[in-house]
């Protein structure tokens, strides 16, 4: 029933199949750039191009130029302050999960964000250390250099202290990152970051967060475990930290527990009232500096036995060459930090992107990403990223631009150069404790899975196995069983889609699924068929299984059932057995006629029925002579509904002109509907068609054939008489007007 007051729309045009629709509208010939047209115009240079390609690489050159000063640079200043104490805080705990020194941490979120500073293309990411990448690279640091027993056979070891060999694996690693980026940067590949779904680095940064959490226990409890890499290496650290858990020590539990109760509180009340508070309250900076002082006051290192950060020694230290050596031994490891690094920035980018209606170049950030982590690289500082509460503490305090993360890295630089030694009685337990903190928004995420699984079961399925399988398997192993799960679940999705028969909405030409109305209209011998995904060689069968299903019968089966009942009624007229009169085929044998089971010549079964040399037509559906049983089709009509159908590939084509022949052979009129121009192309490009599969099987719409099929088989209306309607035009109706005089209401009724 329609709705009080409803619009209408009645449009009066013509029946179209595709080809007549051709015949009366012409199409546009556009002219198909060729690869070698693609080379030669990535190739080809003139000033505008050059003129684009150097904003492009320098990004700061675009925005500079629209810098309002009074308006943005005293927001910068302020954010450039807070963010810097954040990173100095933040660069020496997540040095800690790198399993360096942690005034190494300083390095890292100085050198990267002067980098990013001109060649970033997002104004509000606060560049540095991100703790799942330095847990990573602390896997791949323990790895060549453990805790305990000799260094890896790695030549520029000889000389250097374990501290310095650290240095050298997690600067080279990070270098060699850094070129992998650079690369896929320059090759125009940042689209591989896509794969990556929002569900796989849920699960990943979760896992990341879980291996985080365990790692930091050694320095809340005060106690030495060796750093273990490696599958089951969470279970094995936990193992030790379980044996060890009598020795802990008491000073660094109850400063951590200080640290994380009053730092989750401040956080708290931040996040509620951040509509009214300035800035955020820098709580980690605050209790960072009352527990130094604290520590020195009382000599918290001497009296308790607390492990502190020590000396941390004034300025930079000279730029180092990377080992190539390390590069053999940690090309696999690389890769995923390469990808995981930039995979969270960009994806943090993007937000601030959408949030202040500016563009992001993906690429560009590869490039960025990948000279930074060179650079930083180059002065002993590890791969860096982003910390989404870095980013955030930047763009809440009203950073603009990148200037705010220039300021920070100069706040972090007079750290490094000037008031450093004030941090030496710092307890290494208060940085534990920050970075356990910070990994609510991470370990909050375990919320998504009822969720997931209520919403989208494969989803969740992505999301636990990737979570699952990092945590036991370690950072690296873990992102490639998640992509070889969230690829399984893609193509599974593809492969068996949620095919359906469809039927029309009475009164309207609107056709949906059968399963889901009560209120439709289904034409006798008529079916729609649709399959809402690109047919392809993976596919193709389940295609075709999932059409006899919806037919109800085998159409290959019923050809050969019909060919050997024309073999058996040729046989029977050869030998006077039976007879053609007036009333139709007389049976003269008074024996039992026997099925013939001659399979001799089987190809010839597959063929099309031939009467020719029959005395009349065989009617398969009415009784026949000798008591010959074939199985009956009640369907003339098949409609495909290929509107969801992006791309067939060469063995879908091979499938489907066999699946059409198979139907056409046995009497059923097959259409195609919504099929998308370039699949239309490349069935006349393959020699799709031919005497059976013809270019006219296919209409411009669902309707389009439904009507040509009615018209063809008034028959089909008969049978099922309702008081239902298909409307076959419709006239716009224009609020508060008449209809002009043009418009025509036209409907075919049942």
């Amino acid at each position: 029933m329609m709705r009080p007051g409803a619009q209408q729309y009645v449009v009066a045009r013509p029946l179209y199949s595709e080809e007549s629709f051709a015949e009366e509208h012409e199409k546009v010939y556009r002219h198909r750039k060729t690869m070698l047209d693609h080379v030669k115009q990535y190739f080809t240079c003139d000033a505008k191009r050059a003129k684009n390609a150097a904003l492009s690489l320098l990004p700061v050159i675009g925005w500079m130029r629209i810098y309002r000063i009074k308006e943005w640079l005293l927001s910068d200043i302020v954010s450039g302050v807070s963010t810097g104490l954040v990173a100095v805080l933040q660069g020496l705990a997540y040095c800690l999960l790198a399993s360096l020194p942690p005034w190494y941490g300083l390095f890292s979120a100085f050198f990267p964000v002067i980098i990013y500073f001109f060649l970033g293309t997002s104004r509000h990411i606060s560049v540095g250390p991100f703790p799942v990448l330095c847990l990573m690279i602390g896997s791949v640091v323990t790895r060549l250099v453990p805790d305990e027993g000799p260094a890896a056979n790695i030549t520029g070891f000889e000389g250097l202290t374990r501290d310095e060999q650290r240095v050298l694996v997690a600067s080279s690693v990070t270098f060699l990152a850094g070129i992998m980026q650079l690369t896929m940067g320059v090759l125009q590949v940042g689209f591989v970051v896509m794969y990556l779904s929002d569900t796989l680095v849920s699960g990943f940064t979760t896992a990341a967060a879980v291996h985080i959490l365990v790692s930091q226990l050694k320095f809340v409890l005060g106690l030495v475990v060796p750093g273990i890499s490696g599958p089951l290496a969470l279970i094995y650290t936990l193992e030790i930290i379980f044996n060890k858990i009598t020795s802990s020590n008491v000073c660094d539990i109850v400063i951590s527990l200080v640290i994380m109760v009053v730092v989750f509180i401040v956080k708290e009340l931040n996040d509620r009232f951040k509509s009214k508070l300035p800035v955020p309250i820098p709580i980690e900076v605050i209790m960072t500096v009352i527990v130094c002082g604290v520590s020195y006051a009382f000599d918290f290192r001497t009296k308790y036995g607390i492990d502190v950060v020590g000396h941390i020694p004034k300025g930079y230290e000279p730029p180092v060459a990377p080992n190539l050596h390390i590069f053999q031994e940690t090309a696999v490891e690389a890769f995923p930090m390469a990808i995981v690094g930039f995979a969270v920035a960009f994806s943090v980018a993007k937000v601030y992107s959408v949030k202040h209606d500016y563009t992001i170049d993906g690429n560009q950030e590869l490039i960025a990403f990948g000279v930074s982590n060179i650079f930083g690289a180059s002065f002993k500082s590890f791969a860096a990223s982003t910390a989404l509460s870095r980013s955030a503490v930047q763009e809440s305090t009203g950073g603009k631009t990148q200037v705010a993360g220039l300021l920070s890295a100069i706040m972090v630089m007079i750290v490094t150069l000037a008031i450093g030694f004030l941090l030496d009685p710092l307890p290494k337990s208060v940085l534990g404790a920050v970075v356990i903190v910070n990994l609510k928004g991470m370990l909050m995420q375990f919320r998504e899975i009822p969720y997931l699984w209520k919403k989208d079961k494969p989803d969740c399925v992505v999301w636990l196995g990737t979570c699952i399988a990092s945590i036991l398997l370690g950072l690296d192993l873990g992102l490639a069983v998640g992509l070889g799960v969230e690829l399984i679940s893609v193509v599974l999705r593809v492969q068996f889609p949620r095919c359906s028969v469809l039927a029309n909405i009475k009164g309207t030409e609107i056709y949906k699924d059968r399963k889901d109305y009560s209120d439709i209209y289904e034409p006798e011998g008529v079916k729609i068929f649709r399959i809402p995904s690109p047919i392809f060689f993976a596919n193709i069968e389940f295609f075709r299984s999932k059409l006899v299903e919806a037919v109800g019968f085998n159409p290959l089966r019923v050809l050969r059932k019909r060919n050997k009942a024309l073999r058996m009624i040729r046989k029977l007229l050869k030998k006077g057995d039976l007879q053609w009169t007036s009333k139709g085929f007389l049976n003269t044998s008074f024996q039992p006629i026997k099925e013939s089971e001659d399979e001799s010549n089987m190809e010839e079964l597959d063929q099309p029925t031939d009467f020719k040399d029959l005395p009349v037509r065989i009617d398969w559906n009415g009784e026949l002579p000798a008591n010959i049983v074939v199985p009956r089709v009640d369907l003339h009509s098949l409609v495909l509904d290929f509107a969801a159908v992006s791309f067939l590939d060469i063995s879908a084509l091979k499938g489907l002109k066999m699946a059409l022949t198979e139907l056409i052979r046995v009497e059923v009129e097959v259409y195609i509907v919504a099929c998308d121009p370039y699949i239309l192309e490349k069935l006349h490009d393959c020699s799709f068609f031919d005497d059976e599969v013809r270019p006219s099987m296919f209409f411009l719409t669902l309707h389009d054939a439904m009507l040509h099929i009615l018209e063809k088989h008034p028959e089909s209306m008969e049978k099922k008489f309702d008081n239902g309607k298909i409307i076959t035009t419709v006239t716009v109706h224009h609020p508060g007007g008449n209809l002009r005089s043009r418009d025509r209401n036209a409907e075919t009724r049942f």
